[in-house]
């Protein structure tokens, strides 16, 4: 049997920086300190190491062989001044040809090679947050609120990936044409390459300066964008209730208020970039000067030729585009690397929907009660300090048994579907669902049915990526879907979804029902997965919820008491607590909770022949 428990993790030994709160309160997801995010980006280069040498190899030599360049000018220079014939020049000229055909030959191949390797390091990135976004409970999502993880997945991403197809290479060239290029003016004379090192300090002060203020501007507006997602999607999502209770002016002005937020911060950005650029101007000039004056005095006293001269003037202005690059590539490696601890928190989080290590798999064995499908045992759950919805309950379902969850609104009923369902982990005691011998143990649908973008077999082929046609038809005929799936425009081949043909309500949920079907898992939890359906498509759907429980085990919180009444026992719950269970008749009979809430029910409904 596998085990969930409620044991938490061990903390880490390299905690989350502190992560600005948005000013609603939300407990956001962590964001990787930078030392943990320089080792998961090694961690991510690692398998490609070769490619990263290779790369690096190659953009070295187009680079050294970029260098011939300013002393072939300087060549030129000095037969020219020397009053040398014009044949002297071809040999000079054609160095240089061959130095432009070979520098873009080799620049063209260790650029190529340093895309590949960012593009494999990102869909490594890409693959390992949806797996672990994917992983987290509910509930620490509904902590952060679905902007701040739809802020990480969009634009922290796209940050990521721009720094990755254009920032890297191009900072890897410029990195290597500064070195290269002040090794190469140390070499016709040392006081070139002293005079020009006088730039540095301003330009290191610059990157000094912007570094220290873009962390915090870039970490705040990642903050403000996520926010202002999360108010969006809110008044988006809810826009029928906003209506309903007149409050949009309430919500234009949260709107407003979280976009200005962003703008200011976004302004702030673009302050900064322009002192940056302004600091880099001054930076150059000194430089330029410096090795002019330089020149000027070494030519004058005869240390060098005007040839020698001119290359090294060429030299360091050659430099105004690399260290230019270099610093102002600061912008874009600031906001990629904020993007990137921010994905990088997420896929540290040691929250996940698996048992924690060092908690034994229970299995079925000769020796254990067969017939235990499911084992809630002592099982309590709280969404934070004196938020507790669950106290010790316990709770076994036979294999083969249907057991449905009643109880009044926030009793907490769909938390323990979801302890169940192992969506999440409870935070006391163990959840035990007997292990399949193929497929998922237990599926959950809940009335909260997503239909993805695609054909409607590829939807349903979620389920079971292997199924054929034939399969697919039967699984919408197990739960009566078969007929309308075959009339949409195109049949299974109909997009649905986004931008495709839309499912009404009951539609979507009977998709959902077909995909469980098409698991074939042996343990299924219904939570209200016939709540969305109006009243006239209700009883379709249960019907077709009945149909696709067949043969399984199933736990079922029921919306209307008619599910109840079909099921083999109910389990009441009241303020966290099991304080009943039985069958219809019996609880009925005993004038309890679940009497009131039948009375209560039915009040106004004919109640169904018992």
């Amino acid at each position: 049997m596998t085990t969930v428990s409620g044991i938490p993790d061990a903390p880490g030994d390299d905690p989350a920086p502190e992560v600005p709160a948005p000013d609603d309160g939300r407990e956001l997801l962590p964001i990787a300190t930078g030392a943990r995010t320089r080792a998961a980006l090694g961690d991510l280069i690692r398998p490609d190491r070769g490619r990263a040498v290779l790369g690096l190899g190659v953009l070295v030599g187009a680079t050294a062989v970029g260098l011939l360049v300013q002393p072939l000018l300087g060549r030129v220079v000095d037969i020219v001044a020397d009053g040398r014939s014009v044949n002297a020049l071809t040999l000079p000229v054609v160095l240089l040809l061959v130095v432009a055909v070979v520098q873009g030959v080799t620049t063209t191949l260790g650029l190529t090679q340093v895309a590949r390797l960012g593009e494999t390091v990102l869909a490594r990135l890409r693959e390992q947050f949806v797996e672990r976004a994917l992983q987290l409970p509910a509930d620490r999502l509904e902590r952060a609120g679905a902007g701040d993880l739809t802020a990480r997945v969009t634009g922290d991403v796209a940050r990521v990936a721009e720094a990755v197809r254009s920032a890297l290479p191009e900072m890897a060239r410029s990195v290597l044409a500064i070195v290269l290029t002040l090794g190469a003016m140390a070499l016709l004379d040392v006081r070139f390459l002293l005079a020009a090192l006088l730039a540095v300090p301003v330009q290191a002060l610059t990157a000094r300066w912007y570094v220290r203020r873009a962390l915090t501007v870039y970490a705040d507006q990642r903050v403000a964008n996520g926010a202002q997602q999360q108010q969006l999607l809110e008044t988006i999502g809810g826009a029928a209730t906003v209506r309903g209770h007149q409050l949009e002016e309430e919500h234009t002005e949260r709107s407003a208020k979280r976009s200005r937020k962003a703008v200011d911060l976004t302004m702030r950005s673009v302050h900064l970039v322009l002192g940056f650029y302004a600091r880099l101007h001054i930076a150059e000039y000194t430089g330029l000067a410096a090795v002019l004056i330089t020149g000027f005095v070494l030519v004058g006293d005869g240390s060098v030729s005007i040839g020698t001269a001119t290359a090294a003037a060429l030299y360091f202005h050659s430099l105004f585009g690399p260290v230019n690059s270099a610093l102002v590539l600061l912008d874009d490696a600031q906001s990629a690397a904020a993007g990137l601890a921010r994905l990088v928190g997420v896929t540290d989080l040691k929250e996940t929907t698996e048992p924690p290590a060092g908690v034994p798999h229970q299995r079925t064995g000769p020796g254990d009660d067969a017939k235990a499908a499911v084992t809630v045992d002592a099982v309590s759950h709280a969404y934070g300090p004196g938020r507790t919805v669950l106290h010790e309950v316990s709770l076994t379902l036979v294999a083969g048994e249907h057991v449905a969850l009643v109880g009044t609104s926030g009793a907490g009923k769909s938390t323990l579907a979801r302890l169940v369902a192992g969506v999440q982990q409870p935070t006391g005691g163990t959840v035990s669902v007997a292990e399949s011998p193929a497929g998922p143990p237990v599926v959950l649908v809940t009335q909260e049915v997503h239909v993805f973008t695609g054909t409607l077999a590829e939807d349903l082929r979620l389920a079971r990526p292997d199924a054929t046609d034939a399969d697919l038809r039967a699984a919408l005929s197990t739960v009566y879907a078969l007929e309308w799936a075959e009339a949409l425009p195109d049949g299974l081949a109909t997009v649905v979804g986004e931008g495709g043909h839309r499912l009404d309500p009951a539609r979507a949920q009977q998709l959902a029902l077909a995909r469980l079907v098409l698991a074939d898992p042996p343990v299924a939890v219904l939570d209200e997965a016939t709540a969305e359906a109006g009243s006239a498509g209700a009883r379709v759907l249960e019907r077709s919820a009945e149909a696709a429980l067949a043969g399984r085990t199933a736990l079922v919180v029921a919306h209307r008491l008619t599910q109840a009444v079909a099921a083999d026992r109910i389990v009441v719950l009241e303020a966290g607590r099991v304080v009943e269970s039985g069958s219809h008749d019996e609880l009925r009979a005993a004038g309890g909770p679940y009497a009131a809430l039948w009375r209560a029910w039915s009040g106004s409904r004919t109640a169904p022949h018992l």
